[in-house]
């Protein structure tokens, strides 16, 4: 019963699902660096430009860079500045164009259809073949998945995390869809977002993305913060935190990132770890605090195994 979603454009048949009223966008990359900050999210000048002017220019803003370097909290902070309704999309291998678009729901439809048989049994009527497939494909049994739900939204963030996960041949899918902001459901029609969400695309760089999709994208490559913004990073989301644990908490986590670990900390990792530290009352960091509270920053045995060995020369000024 279910069909293939398509992607081909035909005249506008009905028009999206409107959620709300966007804030009005900030006028410069200043103006967008202060109201990410208002959300918590500390952004440099060529973040912020970058941002502002893939809002300005309607265009997908792909941010590439190391796990924990805060792609995926830049699309979260934007979603809060411009008051939009966040909607992600998890990239996975093997996912397609059904798992991002639209799907139907099978079961109502069965239940649909057993009614529709109940009712003609009772009656003696018979059932017109042509009737009965236009009221299953009714809007009220499509299932929006994220794509389609980020064009029927206005306004929205559509967040597509770790794009390098999937293959080329969603790419191709993607690329069209950002391109053309629309969707055709055979069965319905043409689906145009009244209001083009915000884009924003992650990739850990696990393999390289296409140029095509690049192409049509402003690029942002995000670095760990050093250790002085990390600094003020803690501080805007720990306002408690005491100025000495918040320096060693950054310290050793830039130092952690310099080793040879099976994954680094990220800042989320760096936050995590100092409000463990905050919640066994540590005032520092020192071996025994750290000994108790690696789990909030190393994910790994051997990570964990082999910092535990060496935190004296971690926490070392």
């Amino acid at each position: 019963m279910a069909r293939a979603p398509s992607v081909l454009h035909a005249g506008r048949v009905n028009a999206p699902v409107s959620d709300g009223s966007r804030k009005s966008l900030p006028g410069s990359p200043a103006e967008l660096a202060t109201a990410l900050r208002a959300t918590g999210y500390l952004a440099d000048d060529g973040l912020a430009t970058a941002a502002y002017l893939a809002m300005q220019m309607n265009r997908p803003l792909f941010c590439e860079g190391e796990p924990g370097t805060g792609k995926t909290a830049l699309a979260q902070a934007l979603a809060q500045t411009t008051g939009a309704e966040l909607i992600r999309l998890q990239c996975h291998d093997g996912i397609d164009a059904g798992q991002a678009l639209y799907d139907w729901d099978f079961p109502r439809q069965l239940l649909h259809l057993r009614s529709l048989e109940a009712a003609a049994g009772v009656d003696g009527a018979k059932l017109d073949a042509d009737s009965v497939e236009a009221s299953l494909y009714d809007e009220r049994f499509l299932l929006a998945r994220p794509i389609l739900r980020a064009l029927q939204t206005t306004p929205s963030v559509l967040l597509i995390d770790e794009i390098d996960r999937a293959d080329d041949e969603f790419e191709a899918f993607l690329l069209e869809v950002l391109t053309e902001h629309a969707v055709t459901i055979p069965e319905i029609g043409e689906i145009r977002a009244t209001t083009p969400p915000i884009v924003v695309l992650t990739s850990n760089r696990t393999r390289e993305v296409h140029d095509a999709l690049k192409r049509r994208c402003l690029y942002l490559w995000l670095d760990h913060p050093d250790v002085n913004r990390e600094i003020e990073i803690l501080h805007s989301r720990l306002p408690d935190l005491p100025e000495k644990l918040a320096a060693q908490v950054a310290g050793a986590a830039h130092k952690l990132r310099q080793s040879d670990l099976i994954k680094p900390p990220g800042v989320a990792e760096s936050l995590d770890w100092a409000r463990a530290l905050q919640l066994v009352g540590a005032r520092h960091l020192d071996v025994e605090s750290a000994a108790r509270t690696l789990g909030a920053v190393l994910k790994y045995r051997e990570d964990a195994d082999r910092v535990r060995n060496q935190l004296d020369a971690l926490l070392a000024s």
